[in-house]
């Protein structure tokens, strides 16, 4: 979920303002957006999205990062749920740099931002060879991936597995949903 401040401002302003605030906030190329709270489902999925990526680079040369390292796309920064990079970072670094794989986890708010705004920015870095987003309401989602020149986009299925040659692993996608019980939803159209 997100809020955007009114204020016009460069990468440099934005990146000097951020260090002086409490709150965490992605810079859409204009001003801040605050990045307030989520949901328990976007927290367990994310959780466990981390948790099996650090598992299974453990000892490989390509590194988990994500949600607290930003990174900047085109003129914008944002923070993934998660991402993968290959290059070495200092103990200080605050900005990722050449994302491999990117996972965000659908809310709400971020949907259109998610798949649209980010999916562009994400395709235009050279670096990037797949961008995962994960539904926080079902096991499923989408994932863009580089195929020579172009960017193709696949429905992910509770039945997907990730094939991402480009970290040297496989993921199922159900791992990431384990701790959401969706027994417990209302279902969809009916009042809470």
């Amino acid at each position: 979920m997100n809020v955007a401040l009114r204020k016009s401002m460069t990468v440099a302003e934005f990146l000097a303002w951020e260090e002086r605030q409490e709150l965490r906030y992605e810079f859409d190329g204009i001003r801040p957006v605050a990045m307030t709270g989520g949901t328990y489902a976007h927290d367990a999925i994310a959780v466990a999205l981390s948790a099996a990526l650090s598992n299974r680079l453990r000892g490989k040369p390509c590194r988990p990062h994500g949600p607290n390292l930003k990174i900047e796309t085109t003129g914008k920064i944002r923070y993934p749920d998660a991402f993968v990079s290959c290059g070495s970072y200092r103990p200080g670094d605050k900005l990722g740099r050449d994302p491999v794989v990117i996972f965000e986890v659908l809310s709400e708010s971020s949907e259109q931002t998610d798949l649209i705004f980010k999916n562009e920015e994400y395709e235009a870095l050279p670096s990037m060879r797949r961008y995962v987003v994960l539904q926080q309401d079902r096991i499923g989602g989408m994932m863009f991936e580089r195929v020579n020149d172009d960017w193709i986009g696949h429905i992910l299925r509770a039945d997907a597995v990730l094939h991402m040659p480009e970290i040297g692993i496989e993921l199922p996608i159900a791992e990431f949903y384990e701790r959401v019980d969706f027994s417990a939803a209302e279902p969809p159209g009916e009042p809470a």
